[in-house]
């Protein structure tokens, strides 16, 4: 009895110390959170091809909405959604954040993702961001540890991922692009920083050219960002059920691979058509709800590969 007593008085420490840095953790992932203003730039800077001719230089902007979709202890969803002009919205990416998740979906090539167990070792204390597509279709998974030091808060991951959408359909010479992500928070706001490698995958890897990246978020007054506030209320049902019929795919295939497009026809257009029959849908019975799970699985299982 006396050594079980000695065990717990050891561990309490060490349970309270990691319960306070998961919330110092959850703090930070929400302050990406917000109105914001956007700045992406992109900048090619090595090759080991003395031949290779550089792209120029990447630059764009834009407003988006941040915000928080679901929360539980050891997830948090925040969606984006971007602002155009004063009333246009369209949906943007996602990113989950899974605190010591069991698994990920690693990207291979050409649309093809795998899943990946994690070892209870590597995952202590770490934190999964899944990054999905505008119509919640996978794009990339990392895991890595916030750290927080010196008054800096930051999280950084490596990991594969499909081609950018500013480069997907312009270009064929690599089809990976190696993500070395940091997210950083700062007073204004916060920045994910690139260092990128984009790679050739065959039967081995050939790096093509490496790139430096860096999206800064400027919060911004939350009027700027009203329409997508009330695109998101008409909205919110029906990418709520997309969602989770994803998730289902997610859980029980152990690999997805899917198709660019369809008859010259990206997927993300199928589930945007979708959405528009079921805007502002407040109350659904539960025919309705059966209805609308059928076609979004239609959709995705016509975009599946296998």
């Amino acid at each position: 009895m006396r050594k079980f007593l000695v065990l717990i008085i050891l561990i309490t420490p060490f349970n309270l110390k990691a319960n306070k840095k998961k919330k110092q953790d959850k703090e930070a992932i929400k302050e990406m959170c917000g109105c914001m203003d956007i700045q992406f730039e992109y900048s090619e800077t090595l090759s080991p091809n003395k031949e290779y001719k550089f792209y120029d230089n990447y630059k764009s902007g834009g407003t988006e909405l941040a915000f928080v979709v679901e929360e539980t202890p050891n997830k948090i969803v925040i969606q984006h959604l971007l602002v155009v002009g004063k009333d246009m919205v369209i949906k943007h990416w996602r990113q989950d954040w899974v605190y010591e998740g069991k698994e990920m979906y690693i990207y291979d090539k050409d649309q093809r993702w795998v899943k990946k167990e994690i070892d209870k070792k590597d995952r202590k204390g770490k934190w999964i961001q899944k990054v999905y597509q505008v119509d919640d279709s996978p794009r990339y998974e990392g895991i890595g540890t916030w750290v927080m030091v010196d008054g800096k808060k930051y999280w950084e991951s490596t990991t594969d991922a499909p081609l950018p959408r500013r480069e997907y359909s312009k270009r064929n010479d690599y089809n990976v692009l190696e993500r070395r992500n940091k997210h950083e928070i700062k007073g204004f706001g916060w920045i994910h920083e690139q260092d990128n490698r984009k790679i050739l995958r065959k039967k081995g890897d050939l790096i093509i050219a490496e790139e430096k990246g860096r999206n800064t978020y400027k919060k911004v007054d939350s009027k700027k960002c009203l329409s997508a506030e009330i695109w998101w209320e008409e909205n919110k049902i029906y990418w709520r059920y997309v969602r989770s019929i994803w998730n289902e795919y997610y859980n029980k295939k152990s690999s997805l691979s899917l198709h660019n497009s369809i008859n010259n026809t990206p997927m993300f257009s199928e589930f945007f058509k979708l959405g528009d029959e079921y805007k502002e849908i407040k109350n659904i019975t539960l025919t309705d709800a059966e209805v609308l799970q059928s076609k979004i699985k239609s959709i995705i299982n016509n975009y599946l590969k296998e």
